[in-house]
């Protein structure tokens, strides 16, 4: 029962001669340093940060200009651009007045007015099924915001030359193609991501989003 419950004593008398070569191989993985040192930005100057980050807003604004179905778009999300646009957006809508004598839109609220709206239409499209992240829809969503904000900075050098009928048709003109372009571009990103059957569903929401912030840009007088 003692050799039974000490099944390994004999284990100890055995002697390894010194001169025997002890043989085996150590490895480690190929390629896991390279892709760690890859992703990592600890040891990145700063600039260099900076100018990857810029030139990453920099190519989804090309995406939303032409638009086309692009994995790295929404892989590599961020809301920088977003916001941005959201600042630039409520600076521009700032101070202005409506015809009727009232005080324009102020920054809380167009501030408050495009991250409330894209917060809603992304839910209801993961309500509806829809595969794309919470964020990854609010990236979309808020770059696709830029022909509308490139429209506004048209329509205030358009009132430098007053506010008649004329400067009406050209204003109304540039947001409509601004409305249709938005609508355009986030549609294409996000209804691919969606059931067939649920698509109107989804486009309806972004539509009303877009129309709601093309009318106050249309409305706008300084």
């Amino acid at each position: 029962m003692a050799e039974a419950a000490r099944p390994f004593a004999g284990l100890s008398e055995v002697s390894i001669p010194d001169d025997t070569p002890v043989e085996g191989e150590m490895s480690t993985p190929v390629g896991t340093s390279g892709r760690d040192d890859e992703l990592s930005t600890l040891d990145e100057p700063v600039k260099d940060t900076v100018l990857r980050d810029l030139r990453a807003v920099g190519n989804k604004f090309v995406h939303v200009l032409y638009p086309k179905k692009s994995s790295s778009l929404l892989r590599d999300w961020d809301l920088w651009g977003p916001l941005l646009l959201c600042v630039t957006l409520g600076l521009l809508l700032h101070g202005g007045s409506s015809d009727q004598g009232q005080g324009g839109p102020q920054f809380t609220e167009v501030f408050v007015l495009i991250w409330f709206g894209s917060v809603v239409i992304t839910l209801n499209s993961k309500l509806l099924g829809g595969t794309l992240s919470f964020f990854q829809s609010l990236c979309v969503l808020g770059y696709c915001v830029l022909p509308l904000t490139v429209a506004l900075a048209v329509c205030r050098l358009v009132l430098l030359g007053g506010s008649g009928k004329v400067s009406f048709a050209i204003r109304l003109a540039v947001v409509t193609a601004s409305f249709g372009w938005s609508t355009f571009a986030s549609t294409a990103f996000l209804t691919d991501s969606q059931p067939p059957n649920r698509k109107a569903l989804v486009v309806y929401p972004i539509f009303l989003f877009y129309f709601v912030i093309g009318w106050v840009v249309l409305t706008f007088s300084p």
